[in-house]
């Protein structure tokens, strides 16, 4: 079998509102997996206790990702200058990883009964993990189902 030929039909059957259901909660399973093997090393609380956490911050995630574009887009759409320069790109993922820091720090340091420098270094990591593995998770979510119709 071709392997373009039925990559070309998972595209057909991926597009919109399904490509988006399928990117994300695969993107979040592996996501909490991960996370749940990163914080039981980082606090050897047992796999159960990082994994309640690595789903709450999953959901946080998700929701503040549907709130913090909402605002932006708004903001953005008000501005005159149009399209999305390197300095709005830069500023748009500060403020969307910045408002996961203010959350998920303070969360850390209470679930996981850490001091605040310990729960900072532990949101680091996942800063640093997660700028990798979405540009990875990404570019193999393309790779296997094509590009969007946005971007062809």
């Amino acid at each position: 079998m071709d392997v373009n030929v039925s990559s070309q039909a998972l595209v057909a059957d991926l597009q919109g509102p399904w490509r988006r259901v399928l990117f994300v909660a695969v993107y979040e399973a592996l996501a909490i997996a991960v996370t749940t093997l990163g914080l039981d090393a980082a606090t050897g609380q047992g796999a159960a206790h990082a994994g309640a956490m690595a789903v709450t911050t999953s959901a946080i995630a998700i929701a503040w990702n549907l709130l913090f574009n909402g605002l932006f887009e708004r903001w953005e759409a008000r501005q005159t200058v149009k399209g999305r320069s390197l300095a709005r790109r830069v500023a748009h993922a500060i403020g969307f990883e910045g408002g996961l820091v203010l959350v998920f720090v303070p969360l850390f340091a209470w679930w996981f009964q850490v001091g605040w420098a310990k729960a900072a270094a532990m949101q680091a990591g996942l800063l640093v993990f997660f700028m990798a593995y979405t540009f990875v998770y990404n570019w193999c979510f393309d790779r296997l189902f094509g590009l969007p119709a946005s971007a062809r």
